[in-house]
């Protein structure tokens, strides 16, 4: 497996070529664990994530829970049509930046949920149902592209009290060489005030 790392200070962005698929993973170090990231169980009230629309790139597919893998990256969706929602960081609805990813850029060209994440504009919607059938809505405030070695600790802290969802996949032009694409993409998204 060849791994590209970008700085996060103690974590970093992965990508991997695993089998057919390429798969965007978001890792972090075992020791010197980012304090910010640990979900505090004083704000434990939303429910876990299970499914997330995106109405203007046609998104509607299930969320599943994931952690670490055992080398420290956090682990994938299963199917290229799901997403996966880091379980050490905040739920979305909570406060602080919760982190989904998904798949993109399959090889031979094989469909996959992130795709078209880049469309996404300032202002468009992200909806997440959490198991109790409660609806998070987020609103898109920026897109960010990640050069593999730039330091992105903000895609999974924040300390501004307001509760954030970043959805991550791989960007950029694929390098066959070095077997990964040449940027990451990021959209940062801030829970909608009523």
């Amino acid at each position: 497996m060849n791994l590209s790392k970008i700085s996060l200070k103690h974590s970093v962005l992965v990508i991997s070529l695993a089998g057919i698929a390429l798969f965007f993973s978001l890792g972090f170090s075992t020791q010197n664990h980012n304090p910010k990231i640990a979900l505090s169980s004083a704000q434990a009230d939303a429910g876990f994530p299970v499914r997330i629309r995106i109405p203007k790139i046609n998104i509607d597919t299930s969320v599943e829970k994931v952690g670490l893998t055992p080398e420290g990256a956090m682990s994938v969706p299963m199917y290229p049509q799901d997403t996966a929602w880091f379980d050490l960081g905040p739920r979305p609805g909570e406060l602080g930046s919760s982190v989904i990813d998904g798949h993109s850029g399959y090889k031979d060209n094989k469909p996959a949920v992130f795709d078209n994440l880049g469309q996404l504009q300032k202002g468009d919607k992200v909806y997440i149902e959490d198991e109790k059938g409660e609806i998070n809505t987020f609103v898109v405030r920026e897109l960010r592209n990640y050069d593999p070695n730039q330091n992105a600790e903000d895609v999974f802290s924040s300390d501004d009290g307001i509760s954030h969802l970043n959805l991550i996949t791989c960007g950029g032009a694929w390098d066959e060489t070095d077997k990964t694409h040449s940027s990451r993409l990021v959209v940062f998204t801030d829970k909608e005030t009523e």
